[in-house]
């Protein structure tokens, strides 16, 4: 077809973005860094004498030493298979904080 809706090559061809089945070291490096960098802040903030209820919550939650690999790199999903999702094929998920899990899981 011709004009404004003539189909496109990425909708011609499907797959758009292209994402690793599993996470790179490299990747996997980061994340632990980025765990690490806010267990430091937390300390930080938590040794300058502050108190809130987010930094109680932030007191609660294992440090990056404390957690075993499968809660560092994967994340509870109640719709994949096994319950577990890959961290990098969540949303954003360097801007979050999924430090737990549910029970059993």
């Amino acid at each position: 077809m011709f004009g404004a809706f003539r189909s496109t090559f990425v909708a011609q061809s499907g797959l758009l973005w292209k994402n690793p089945f599993r996470m790179s070291a490299t990747r996997k490096a980061n994340v632990r860094k980025r765990l690490k960098a806010v267990d430091d802040v937390i300390a930080t903030v938590s040794a300058s004498g502050v108190e809130c209820k987010a930094l109680d919550q932030a007191m609660q939650l294992p440090r990056e030493s404390e957690m075993l690999a499968r809660d560092k790199y994967s994340v509870f999903s109640r719709h994949s298979k096994g319950h577990r999702k890959s961290l990098h094929k969540v949303p954003k998920f360097t801007k979050k904080t999924i430090r737990t899990s549910p029970p059993g899981f």
